[in-house]
């Protein structure tokens, strides 16, 4: 249900695996920039690394929801259909 309502809204699963991606990329930034925060002490870096799974945790949300929308745009039929295409083909 909630894969079918993402889905009509035009999320795709090449957003969700590209959001988890960027969450990576996001979780090492996150990291390095709390370290650098107030250098000196070892809770900043418990706190560095605290931020840095916070958003490191996101990753495998967003790529378990781009596995669900894939397969749900296999049994669409839509999965490898462009958004342009779909577009064409609701309006037509």
């Amino acid at each position: 249900m909630i894969i079918k309502k993402m889905h009509d809204l035009g999320i795709r699963s090449e957003h969700a695996y590209t959001a988890a991606m960027v969450s990576i990329g996001l979780s090492v930034l996150t990291w390095a920039t709390s370290l650098k925060g107030e250098p000196g002490s070892h809770a900043d870096l418990a706190r560095a690394d605290r931020w840095g799974i916070f958003v490191g945790e996101w990753a495998p949300t967003f790529f378990g929801l781009g596995v669900a929308l894939s397969h749900y745009e296999q049994q669409d039929g839509t999965l490898t259909a462009t958004v342009h295409e779909l577009r064409e083909r609701k309006a037509g």
